[in-house]
């Protein structure tokens, strides 16, 4: 339920749709009226300063566990424009972006006022959602100047009993579809405890999970009291509605996974990828100098650049195999057999980046896959190699795929020392859910990748498990989430007299 803590000058129904109002003295005295975890709280108090009623409310709502806009947070943030100014650059951006696309503007200086993310004037509704993206307040007025060029010259709260009649019943129409979108009542008869956004990619060709696979994430988390939401990336202005995040779409570096990353991390959320995982994971030549540094064992490997090419042919030899740093899925990864082969195909990868991976290639009949979270391994796959390729996924020149035939274990089965290999080089990269690649040779076995983003689908990896792969997963999110709690209980202090 949505409660919206008004105070004596604002006239609103008492209950509307999704939501009911109360009064911000009742509010701050009847703490017993709300739910924790499950009751959101929309501020409207017209008094935001420091010690006020309304930045009372705000405080008591976060001591409730109650989720509340504004938070204490953004109050303290928006009340001072040298607090706020480290996000201004990527929104004064935004806003310039806006204005080229305005022909001839009539003002120099002008005022927009934001409701939930909707602007008073529709030209400006992506910067809007931006602006309340970051600065989460249910009434915003951004001041905007283009004094030496576009800029926000200032951003404040704004109270109900300021606005015109007009943009009241504007904004009454903003919180009416801002209670029914962004919290739905949930279908299961259980109250859910926690709330985990699962990010996905509807148009993933190769995505870590297919939509089968999402779905008995849902079913799972919804019989241990998680409700696990599916969002996109069109969602990242909703995600700090949610308590955990679960990327489970490709990721990168440059790329809204990233984004999406970063964003709940500074949120305090539990999220898995991480983006130290993610940094680690995603570039090749970071996990070349890990295992090297840490003795892990890994075949034979250069990095190279323009300059260095030719080293290749002397330290590894023929046939070697290249890599760009952020490839995934096989992708970005050519095999060389000859003088010739090894200056066109390194030429064309160095054109994407500065320097690539070469490697001592290592022909397997399989990959060992063992996926690892927080310091556990979970499963243990082999992956074949593709039909008549020498990589588990073969890429065609049309955009198709084809994979080799998967045969999981369970742990216990499978063998102790490739287990234990995955275990120590996760470890290294962090206490995330990781899948490390492991080539079993005649020599020993070699760590070719880590990937922070692995696969989980149905009938492969959950063979074995089953439906306890999912419980385990969302119990690490669950252990998470109560570990936080247990950080920001204040501890108990005993006095003891003498």
């Amino acid at each position: 339920m949505h409660v919206v803590v008004i105070d004596r000058k604002i006239q609103l129904p008492i209950s509307y749709r999704n939501w009911t109002a109360i009064r911000d003295r009742d509010f701050i005295t009847k703490p017993e009226q709300f739910q924790p975890r499950r009751d959101k709280v929309v501020n409207l108090c017209a008094d935001y300063s420091y010690l006020g009623y309304g930045y009372y409310c705000s405080l008591l709502a976060e001591a409730r566990k109650l989720k509340v806009i504004p938070s204490v947070r953004t109050l303290l943030e928006l009340r001072d424009r040298s607090i706020y100014r480290h996000a201004l650059p990527e929104l004064d951006e935004a806003l310039r972006q806006r204005m080229k696309k305005i022909e001839a503007p009539t003002l120099s200086r002008f005022a927009l006022d934001v409701y939930f993310g909707r602007p008073d004037d529709d030209r400006f509704g992506e910067f809007a959602r931006k602006v309340f993206d970051r600065f989460r307040c249910p009434i915003l007025r951004v001041e905007v100047s283009a004094e030496g060029r576009w800029h926000i010259a200032r951003i404040r709260p704004l109270s109900f009993g300021e606005l015109s009649l007009e943009q009241q019943d504007r904004f009454r129409a903003a919180l009416d579809d801002y209670t029914r979108a962004t919290w739905r009542i949930p279908k299961t008869t259980v109250v859910p405890k926690y709330t985990l956004a699962m990010l996905h990619d509807p148009s993933e060709s190769m995505p870590p999970s297919s939509p089968r696979t999402l779905q008995k994430f849902i079913r799972v988390g919804e019989q241990m009291g998680v409700k696990v939401e599916l969002i996109e990336r069109k969602d990242y202005a909703e995600l700090a509605e949610y308590d955990a995040l679960f990327i489970r779409a490709t990721t990168a570096i440059d790329h809204h996974t990233f984004r999406f990353a970063r964003k709940a991390e500074s949120e305090g959320m539990p999220v898995i990828d991480d983006p130290t995982s993610i940094l680690r994971c995603c570039n090749k030549v970071y996990l070349a100098e890990l295992c090297k540094a840490n003795r892990v064992p890994i075949p034979r490997t250069l990095i190279i650049d323009r300059g260095t090419v030719e080293s290749v042919e002397r330290e590894i030899g023929y046939p070697a195999v290249l890599k760009i740093p952020d490839g995934s899925f096989s992708r970005g990864v050519v095999k060389v057999e000859n003088r010739e082969q090894l200056l066109l195909r390194a030429g064309l990868l160095l054109k994407e980046s500065d320097v690539i991976l070469a490697q001592q290639y290592l022909y397997t009949a399989f990959d060992w896959r063992v996926g690892v979270l927080r310091g556990e391994p979970l499963y243990v796959c082999q992956y074949m190699m593709s039909r008549g390729h020498w990589q588990i996924v073969k890429h065609g020149d049309d955009g198709r795929f084809e994979e080799g035939s998967a045969t999981t274990f369970a742990v216990h089965e499978a063998p102790q020392a490739v287990v234990q290999l995955a275990v120590r080089v996760a470890n290294l990269i962090g206490d995330g859910f990781y899948g490390v690649d492991i080539k079993e040779t005649a020599n020993g076995l070699y760590v070719i990748e880590v990937n922070d983003n692995p696969s989980i689908d149905t009938g492969y990896e959950d063979r074995v498990l089953k439906d306890e792969l999912y419980r385990r997963i969302i119990q690490e999110f669950i252990r998470r989430l109560e570990g936080r709690q247990l950080v920001e209980r204040p501890a108990r202090v005993a006095l003891v007299a003498s």
